[in-house]
């Protein structure tokens, strides 16, 4: 006859998850770390629409220079696939947390490596398509552009707002990989469930912003 203690076994940290002891409960954390993580991207939607209004400023200054340079220097072609692809990893981020919720394991890991894939192909198909021709040809911001490949006078100013914007925007990218690894191994060391995913949401919640504001230059620098 098996006794009760042997029939027991030890639950997930997902499962015996307890909130701080600063918080009455669980919801209340949850909530606490969503609206953090809100204002947290209040600030970062603060920090690019400077470079919108940069953009907008430059623009109606220089309409036809800044049109032809966007032809001249972009490829609208490579800008469309990164565009895709992020959209694709908006997608699988939302599966991911679906996974956490419904307590499928497997679900939530493989659509984070998905994720991770999107990611990873964003920044080389960024750095080696993008960046180092654009490097080897002298095609920089302000005062190390080149001017033996110029079309217009203002092609500096244009490469300007064009690196600051896409460079930073990398620079996300890059953060949310990170992120994104760290999530990979909570999942895999069962740490989200039906009990607990905050961290994942707030991840997700990042990772959307991200590929929103890329929604918003792939148009602005390469369709314009």
């Amino acid at each position: 006859m098996t006794t009760a203690a042997s029939t027991t076994r030890e639950l997930l940290p997902h499962e015996a998850y307890v909130p701080g002891a600063h918080w009455r409960n669980a919801q209340d954390e949850a909530e606490a770390a969503k609206l953090g993580m809100w204002l947290f991207l209040g600030t970062e939607v603060l920090l690019f629409a400077g470079f919108f209004c940069a953009y907008a400023a430059f623009r109606l200054w220089y309409p036809d220079n800044w049109h032809d340079a966007s032809r001249y220097y972009l490829n609208w072609k490579i800008g469309f696939a990164n565009t895709v692809v992020l959209l694709l990893s908006s997608f699988t981020i939302v599966l991911a947390i679906r996974g956490a919720q419904t307590n499928r394991k497997w679900m939530t890991l493989w659509t984070l490596v998905i994720t991770q894939a999107c990611a990873a192909f964003f920044l080389i198909v960024k750095l080696g398509w993008e960046y180092a021709p654009k490097i080897a040809k002298g095609e920089l911001p302000g005062a190390n552009f080149s001017y033996d490949h110029a079309q217009g006078p203002y092609d500096h100013i244009f490469l300007s707002v064009y690196w600051i914007s896409t460079a930073t925007h990398g620079f996300h990218v890059f953060v949310g990989m990170v992120v994104i690894a760290w999530a990979m191994w909570k999942t895999l060391k069962d740490h989200y469930g039906p009990r607990h995913y905050t961290s994942l949401e707030n991840i997700g919640l990042y990772w959307h912003l991200v590929d929103v504001i890329w929604i918003f230059l792939f148009p602005l620098l390469y369709l314009v």
